[in-house]
């Protein structure tokens, strides 16, 4: 499985492939920052957001995107950056047909430290280790986009079932009726 883990923001939206399966070694096929002029208008920032994804797409060949779900943070102008950068990853990603999966960063932290609560730098830690790095990627942004596409990874398969459990319910339960 190739995952294209996407850490969504204007100035600095993180990108990194990570290729494998659960329970096997992983592979780090890329990493990068896709950076934006802070003081650029939004339109043509979101314009560069969108070309360095496609980008990123073209030369990679993703099964799958992984975006850090936005949740609200305390600054509203930062939260509005992060949710518009992350709309144009999902939509670059729905152009092509590729499947998107939004997860939390407390769900990213605990798959790939087991905390949910660990901070940048053991997330830096745990993903260098995990993918056999020689040094954490640089920024932050970087090595949080590699811990969305690991996270992916492990937990796809897990989400996938129960998907098909739902499905398999649904389909089995008399229209108009609980089940």
């Amino acid at each position: 499985m190739r995952v294209l883990g996407v850490d969504p923001g204007l100035t600095r939206c993180g990108v990194g492939v990570v290729e494998g399966v659960a329970g096997r070694p992983l592979t780090m096929i890329g990493v990068g920052v896709v950076r934006t002029p802070a003081d650029a208008e939004l339109s043509h920032r979101l314009l560069a957001v969108e070309r360095g994804i496609e980008e990123w797409l073209d030369e990679h060949r993703p099964e799958f995107v992984a975006v850090e779900r936005v949740f609200s943070q305390h600054n509203v102008r930062t939260v509005m950056g992060t949710a518009q950068a992350s709309a144009v990853a999902m939509l670059c990603a729905a152009r092509r047909g590729i499947p998107v999966a939004l997860h939390t960063p407390s769900e990213v932290k605990a798959a790939v430290t087991g905390s949910g609560r660990a901070d940048k730098a053991q997330v830096g830690a745990m993903v260098t280790r995990l993918l056999r790095l020689a040094a954490p990627p640089k920024p932050a942004d970087a090595a949080d986009a590699l811990a969305l596409a690991i996270c992916h990874i492990w937990r796809a398969p897990a989400q996938n079932r129960l998907q098909q459990a739902v499905a398999l319910q649904t389909a089995r339960t008399p229209k108009g009726r609980l089940a």
